[in-house]
Formats: C-alpha cells, structure tokens, sequence
C-alpha cells in the first residue's frame, strides 16, 4: 500500500508537469506566429509636440541610498516636452536616503521638471499604496511606473505613447534587461529566467489574447484603466499581477513590446535573490485565490484565456509540485529495483520526459533571441538549461513555503529587493547597508535535502539503477549552490 501511494504522487506530480508543459509549448506556437506576424496595431503619429498628451512617471522608493541618484539621473534624461510631463518621487523610505532624494529632487526641479517628492505617514499598502496617493493628484492621462534600478531609454515614452490610439489599451509593458548579467552565475540564472518570460511567456500570451501582466515596472497604463478597474490594492504581495488581472477583467487590452528593452540590475546576492523570489511566488498564489475564481465563472472569458490563466497565476505553484516529485522520487528508486510487478508502468511513465524536451525547445528558443544561434552558443544554452533547473529547484524550498502561505492566506509585510549599484565585475555587494544577513530556518531543511539528493546519488550506484540519476545529480548540485552560497553570505 505504502509503495502504490508513492507511486500515485509521483505519477500525479509528473502528470500536472507534462500539463503545464503542454501550456507553454503552446506559448511556443504562438510565439513563432508573433514574430512571423506584421503588427498593425493603431498607433499616434505624433509628429507635433503640441499632440503629445500628459503622462506621469511614478518612481516607488523605500530606502534606495544606493540607485536614488542613478536613477532620477537618468529620468530626466527621457525626451519629452518638459510642460507635459510630472515626475512624481513616491517616497516611503524610512533611512538617511531621505535627504539625498531630497537634494537630487530640488536639483532636478531646478532645471525646469515638473516633479514632487511625495512623502507618506507611514507605509499602508506598501508599493501599491504609494502608487495609489500618488494617483490621486497625477496629472497625466498616462502613468509610466519605473522601480529604482530601472533605466529607461530617453525616447522611451515616444516608443510605448503611441499604442494608445487604441482606445482599449489599458497598459503598454516593456520588456526587461539587464545591466549586470554576467556579473555571476546567480545574476546569469536570472537572467535565463526572466528572459524566458519576457520573450516566450509575455510575446504568446499577448499574440493569443489571453491575459498577461504588467510586470510592476517599466510599464505604462492609461489612468482611466487604474481607476476603472478598481485602482491599487495591496492585500497581495504583487499588486502588479492583481491590477492587471481585474484591468483584463473588465475588457481592457494590453500590449507587450518585446523590441522595446528596459534594463534594470539583477540582485546579486542569494538572500536578496531569496527576498524577491519569496515576493514573487507568494504573491502570485495569492492572486490566483483572490482572482482566478471570477475568471473561470465570467462567460465572456475564452477557454484559451482560462487555461493560460490558471497556469499563468499558478506558475509558481510549480515548485511545490516539483518539490513533492523530487522528494518521492527516492523511494521510488527503491520500490522500481525491489517491486518488478511495477516494471512495465515505469517504462509508462518514462514517457513524461517529452516535459524535459518540450521546456529544452521553448528555452532555447528565448536564449537565440538574446544570444543568436551557431553551436557554440547551443552548447552554451545546453550547460545554462541544466545548470538554471538545478538551482531552481534548489530553490524549491525556499519558494514552495511562499506558495504554501499564499494559498492559505497568511499575510506577511513586502519585503524590498536590496538595490546595490552594480554594473559591472569591479563594483562590490559588500558592505551593503540593506542586506539581511539573518540565518533562515529554510536553510537547515535545504542542508538535510542536500545530503538526502547525495544519498539518492549514492543508491543509484549501489542498486545499479541509473533512470533517476541525471535528476538527481542536478538536485543535489542544486541544493548545494543554494546551501553553499546561503552560508557563505551568513558569515
């Protein structure tokens, strides 16, 4: 009985993966349509300043001594008549940042800008709230929304503004760069993933009108849409993802510009890594409790838009079931050389690594985007596919507890992402004055999986079967990475 509800998990686990993977590769398939496909989307022609409309950048800070000054910098750099736009600093921070803000702002005002360093009591709603105060006395019809390690490009907003002669467009979302890629292999990682979502993910889902999400940054909304659909909420951690899901609810259209690129810095540290991805993964289940429900019941919704949907709110709920695969996949190591009545359905359920294949084609089609094609560069995908899944899965205890809060609704305070100012190999991370050098009970569970997956290496030779062994070698180099790096920050 033992061995048939070890086997059941594992096969149901193995079965929600190869669904999920079903989903992205028909984002695949959308994908290469999209970038056949001619847009010809409305656009303003613009040629006149006089046409141009009154837009809003909102720039959210909570204590960013470090990117403050690189970033008003370089916002007053974007190119656009200096009357039709307002530059709002919404300004939580609670530290000595407080005054170089202050300073960069009266600089900056000076020169003939339009922008307001706007203070809040405390910090209600966090980011969501910021963005909400600040609406209320915003100027524009439009309001671009830029973190503080984004940097836009001076004619960023003469590239995003046109798209909203459709009248229906409610957001026009940029797609991410990244300043410090190569700084590390855990930059490099990052920087695999969210490529992955902002070329293959956002491109499908956007060409297959189904729902995508403004990304919190690097964005542009039309004010009318905030407010139509219900404006800022902080009872989840990524407000973002909640906003552009009630926007989409109510019949507004987004538009994704995959050509258009915003870098920003990756986090280069594991526990800053850790913060956001904890942000991140909760704050999606959280969405997909609040949210999903009235998706699925609104008739006006397509089956496409509700299936992407649910995968969509749920992509990090993935890490719990990869979690729960990896977990069981030992005794199963066990019961496979042990039970031979279980022989023929194994080599069933060998059938589920097209899940490996379909996720190594949809990867590798966003790396080319980035890194062109040639075999060098194949090979060099080949070690960063392996190499980003078995630190991602490294990470599956870390996230999974994220989910796990998520889904049951236990609320926690927004944590922000560390900023350091890092562009290049030169620049340090230490010394930083906002990293959190705290021990993490994760750890401790992330040490005993490590030597679980060793011993799952171990049993693979000494049972003389191989099947699972390429898995859990990436397990345990996985969990290694994560332990290795996690302690070496904690000294």
């Amino acid at each position: 009985m033992i061995d048939l509800a070890v086997i059941t998990i594992y096969t149901l686990a193995l079965l929600v993966i190869f669904i999920y993977s079903l989903s992205q590769l028909h984002l695949l398939f959308n994908y290469l349509k999209a970038i056949r496909a001619t847009d010809d989307s409305e656009k303003f022609d613009f040629s006149g300043k006089d046409e141009l409309p009154q837009v809003t950048i909102q720039l959210p800070l909570y204590n960013e001594y470090y990117v403050v000054e690189r970033l008003l910098r370089n916002i007053a750099q974007i190119n656009y008549p200096k009357n039709k736009l307002e530059i709002q600093v919404l300004d939580d921070s609670n530290d000595h940042s407080v005054e170089k803000t202050r300073d960069l702002v009266s600089e900056i005002s000076s020169k003939g800008f339009d922008i307001q360093h706007i203070r809040r009591i405390d910090r209600e709603g966090f980011k969501a709230g910021a963005l909400k105060e600040g609406l209320k006395i915003a100027k524009g019809e439009f309001i671009a929304v830029f973190d503080s390690d984004f940097m836009p490009g001076e004619d960023w907003l003469l590239k995003t503004l046109p798209y909203f002669k459709n009248e229906k467009i409610g957001v026009v979302q940029t797609r991410w760069g990244h300043l410090n890629r190569d700084y590390s292999l855990l930059t490099r990682i990052q920087a695999f993933a969210l490529d992955f979502h902002f070329i293959l993910e956002q491109t499908g889902r956007n060409f297959g009108r189904n729902f995508i999400n403004f990304n919190g940054t690097a964005g542009i909304w039309r004010k009318e849409c905030i407010i139509d659909a219900g404006n800022w909420s902080g009872d989840t951690l990524t407000e973002d993802l909640d906003l552009s899901y009630r926007a989409q609810m109510k019949n507004w259209e987004f538009k994704y510009l995959e050509d258009v690129e915003t870098p920003a810095e990756l986090p280069v540290v594991i526990s800053a890594a850790r913060s956001q991805q904890f942000r991140w993964n909760k704050g999606a289940a959280e969405n997909f409790r609040k949210n999903y429900g009235k998706l699925l019941k609104d008739p006006s919704v397509s089956f496409s838009t509700k299936f992407h949907g649910f995968f969509h709110l749920l992509n990090s709920s993935m890490f719990l079931i990869v979690l729960l695969l990896a977990v069981m996949s030992v005794p199963v190591l066990y019961i496979k050389n042990t039970n031979p009545d279980f022989s023929l359905y194994f080599n069933v359920l060998a059938a589920f690594a097209v899940s490996t294949v379909i996720f190594f084609a949809c990867y590798y089609v966003a790396y080319v985007k980035i890194h062109g094609k040639g075999i060098k560069n194949f090979f060099r995908f080949i070690g960063m596919f392996f190499t980003f899944f078995s630190i991602a899965m490294g990470f599956s205890v870390h996230n999974s507890l994220a989910v796990l809060e998520g889904h049951f609704g236990k609320k926690s305070e927004f944590i922000r992402t560390p900023k350091f100012n890092i562009n290049s190999l030169k620049d340090s991370w230490k010394g930083n004055r906002y990293l959190n050098n705290k021990f993490s009970a994760n750890l401790i569970i992330e040490i005993l999986l490590f030597l679980y997956f060793g011993f799952a290496i171990f049993s693979a030779f000494k049972l003389n079967e191989y099947g699972l062994l390429l898995f859990h070698l990436m397990l345990f180099s996985g969990f290694g990475f994560v332990v290795f790096k996690s302690l070496k920050a904690e000294v």
